[in-house]
């Protein structure tokens, strides 16, 4: 569910279109040959029984519904979660039923901070802190790949049309100094 075209803004340009890091998949799909594991454990245990074919259907009943709870719902929300920035606006996009969004203007962010635990510097990822000058809570986006270029492009986007003034108006002058100091 990333932004399109045609919710783009004249002039608007996507910089980078980005899903949360694969490692939020690890877990479900270790939990799905888990449930595999099982289901053919259970199979093989089971196969000189009077029982064993309802033993199975049981299990393998169990392990679908723990697969689609597990696996493939979390899967589905990993590829319905975006992260987009424009050099206009950084865009959250999720929500697998319910749509949400939310977007900051670049010319409201005020501060951009990044937190990599120990597996994130591992595999290269962190999260991304974007402050904005508004009252609402900035944006955390987690598991962002890659996360140090990200924050570097988004420093660059916001830094792009700045001439170093506030305001538009001239950068300061070096204080005057009284004669004899």
């Amino acid at each position: 569910m990333a932004l399109k075209e045609k919710h783009l803004a004249d002039g608007e340009e996507i910089q980078m279109d980005l899903r949360s890091h694969w490692k939020a998949l690890v877990l479900p799909l270790l939990l799905l040959v888990v449930l595999i594991a099982i289901v053919g454990a259970t199979a093989a245990l089971t196969q000189d029984t009077d029982w064993g074919t309802w033993a199975v259907a049981v299990v393998a009943v169990i392990a679908v519904v723990l697969a689609v709870i597990g696996t493939l719902i979390p899967v589905w929300r990993w590829n319905s979660s975006r992260y987009v920035f424009t050099n206009r606006r950084v865009s959250y996009r999720h929500g697998l039923l319910t749509k949400k969004g939310r977007d900051i203007p670049l010319y409201r962010i005020n501060d951009v901070a990044i937190e990599k635990g120990p597996i994130d510097r591992v595999l290269g990822c962190g999260t991304l802190v974007i402050s904005d000058a508004t009252d609402k809570a900035g944006m955390e986006l987690t598991d962002v790949p890659d996360v140090e270029t990200v924050q570097v492009t988004l420093q660059n986007l916001l830094f792009q049309h700045d001439d170093g003034s506030d305001d538009g108006e001239h950068p300061p002058t070096e204080p005057q100094r009284p004669r004899g100091f």
